[in-house]
């Protein structure tokens, strides 16, 4: 793995016109993990991340201490992207509980799921 890559694994592909949203999801005062901006790795995708995302959704988490926020910024801070933590808002761009998008069976935009 090089610097600056997060490998997914058990993951499922998106296409465009399917990427997996929370209908009417409201997370302010959940938390997430900013990052140093990066590129969506779909190709032709422009979509460049400042949070840690799935299918171009903000994960969020509701408590501060949930061990998979802590797990997902550490594998962050391991490929070199500056995790930060911090309190989700909406102007931040839509969003998606980690939980619910774990039940959605952790859809990605335009990545090979890893075995």
């Amino acid at each position: 793995m090089e610097q600056g890559q997060i490998v997914l694994e058990h993951s499922r592909v998106a296409d465009e016109e399917e990427l997996w949203h929370e209908d009417d999801a409201d997370h302010d005062g959940w938390f997430c993990v900013r990052t140093d901006p990066f590129p969506c790795p779909a190709a032709g995708c422009t979509f460049v991340a400042e949070f840690m995302t799935a299918a171009h959704l903000i994960l969020v988490w509701q408590t501060l201490d949930d061990p998979n926020l802590l797990h997902h910024a550490a594998r962050a801070r391991d490929v070199g992207r500056n995790p930060r933590v911090t309190g989700y808002r909406s102007e931040y761009g839509p969003s998606a509980s980690y939980y619910a998008w774990i039940a959605a069976g952790r859809p990605v935009h335009g990545v090979k799921a890893h075995a």
